[in-house]
């Protein structure tokens, strides 16, 4: 069963759904490996496009649905989908830049997403004149072949440019067996254990993508949060007996924020194994989780290129304070120096890292680039870090955020990681911008929290009593949004860029 507000789905509703939408995507030409686009809020039709363009041996593409029209016409033209699945009140930011021959295919915004996000009844609704989700499915035949199957194709900014689309090749049967052993280590989640998961993140997402989706063909009863809040999460984990979840760093922070009186009063006894990454997680955050839920976090560093090669559990978290875990049951994971040689224990340099449970992957039109992130059949993404004496790994930054600044190589992920935790920041990013006398200095950019009064001095002194004082950024800017990439992370190029042009100054 899948469950969304009050609305309730068994998986035989569903799977019928999607034989019906399987059979009419083929009738829109939808077959031989031509892509499916979807810009979907977790939602019942999401499982349906996804399941029913796979069966077809067909991509599904899911675009960030904080995209705008350039953007999504860019994605729509390089993956060549010329069909696009989207919920109702996100038309109108992409409407008029849709190439000309798209199917559209509109799904009604439903009640409780409408209301996490404050669409008005008349913007969830189908406009006049347009195809109707529901009513273009239900007259179709039920798809009758055996599925064939086909692995999502996430885009993903990679580490420069316009984002690339990531494209796997077909596994056989016993990579596929693999790939669901992996699954279970990762995640935790497999068939026939009475799991309830709840899904709290946009499945646009690799990594939210690949859970639910895992969860889904297990069979488990899925709980779908319209948008994350951290009360809600714990409400629906009290009133649903929710077992499992993936979450992010940003969630922790959020819910530890919550008042204590707060935090008591849910019963969260259910909770049975939680994985979280896409993020580091601050050292302090991770400790004040496990205290409070347990020895039930879990953590793993992936990519959408790589799949997952390292995980770990919390009680490796407790003894390894800091680690992103070591490689599992077929990962790979190496540490390289600039001149290509392997770097010793200790010593930070460039990771490159696979999953071999996952098949191999292009980058779709893109074979220079796949070349360029590829060492000894291994990828890189762009991380720096490091292997310990037990082959644990630790993250040190971005290989293409470090700052060198008067000689000493600063790692604004510490900094990040340290600002997040202070009262009144939601996020921020902190990168280098020249100086004169040491070559770069630090700039920081914050989002407040929505009625958080901030300042530049406040930001300065809550990183002095964390960090030496060399890591403390000179100049603070304040931003009501930061700018993000398809991928919803922060858009630090365009930050760059903006100081560049002098359109990025600090406050006073």
């Amino acid at each position: 069963m899948i469950i969304s507000g009050e609305r309730r789905i068994s998986y035989g509703e569903i799977h019928a759904r999607i034989a019906r939408a399987a059979n009419g995507f083929r009738a829109l030409g939808v077959q031989g490996g031509k892509p499916v686009a979807m810009m979907l809020r977790n939602d019942f039709a999401l499982f349906e496009v996804a399941a029913a363009s796979a069966a077809l041996g067909s991509p599904v593409v899911p675009i960030n649905w904080h995209l705008k029209a350039d953007e999504v016409a860019y994605i729509l033209s390089d993956s060549g989908a010329d069909t696009l699945v989207c919920h109702a009140d996100l038309l109108p930011q992409i409407r008029e830049g849709l190439p000309s021959g798209t199917n559209l295919l509109v799904v009604s915004t439903p009640p409780e997403i409408a209301a996490a996000y404050g669409v008005t009844p008349a913007l969830a609704r189908v406009p006049d004149g347009m195809t109707d989700w529901d009513a273009w499915r239900d007259q179709q035949q039920p798809f009758t072949d055996a599925p064939i199957g086909a692995a999502p194709m996430f885009y993903t900014s990679g580490t420069t440019g316009l984002p690339k689309g990531v494209r796997r090749k077909s596994m056989p049967p016993e990579q596929q067996a693999a790939a669901a052993r992996i699954g279970t280590i990762t995640f935790g989640v497999q068939p026939d254990d009475n799991q309830v998961i709840l899904m709290n993140g946009p499945m646009y997402h690799s990594a939210p993508n690949s859970y639910g989706m895992f969860a889904f063909r297990c069979g488990c009863t899925i709980v779908l949060e319209p948008r994350f809040d951290p009360e809600d999460l714990l409400q629906l984990i009290e009133r649903h007996r929710v077992s499992h979840m993936h979450m992010v760093p940003t969630m922790f922070v959020r819910l530890l924020r919550l008042p204590e009186e707060t935090r008591r009063r849910y019963d969260l006894s259910s909770l049975r194994f939680i994985v979280h990454g896409a993020a580091p997680c601050p050292v302090d955050v991770k400790r004040a989780m496990i205290d409070w839920w347990g020895l039930v976090i879990n953590e793993y560093l992936g990519a959408t290129e790589t799949g997952i090669p390292v995980w770990h559990t919390a009680a490796e978290a407790l003894a390894k304070p800091g680690t992103v875990g070591r490689a599992i049951e077929g990962g790979i994971v190496k540490v390289f120096r600039p001149d290509g040689t392997l770097c010793d224990v200790g010593e930070p340099g460039e990771i490159f890292m696979r999953q071999t449970a996952v098949s191999d992957f292009d980058y779709h039109g893109n074979a220079r680039a796949r070349a360029e992130a590829d060492r000894d059949g291994l990828v890189s993404v762009g991380d720096v870090g490091y292997l310990d004496a037990d082959g644990y790994l630790f993250l040190c930054d971005r290989k293409r955020d470090m700052v060198i600044s008067g000689g000493v190589n600063i790692y604004p992920a510490e900094i990040e990681n340290a600002l997040i935790g202070m009262a009144g920041v939601r996020d921020c990013a902190v990168f280098g911008v020249p100086d004169d006398e040491y070559g770069e200095r630090l700039f920081a950019c914050v989002e407040p929290e929505a009625g958080a009064t901030l300042s530049a001095a406040a930001v300065q002194d809550f990183l002095r009593g964390k960090l030496a004082n060399f890591k403390v950024p000179k100049d603070i800017r304040f931003m009501d949004a930061l700018p993000r990439e398809a991928t919803g992370k922060i858009f630090k190029r365009k930050l760059r860029d903006l100081y560049r042009d002098g359109h990025l100054r600090a406050a006073d």
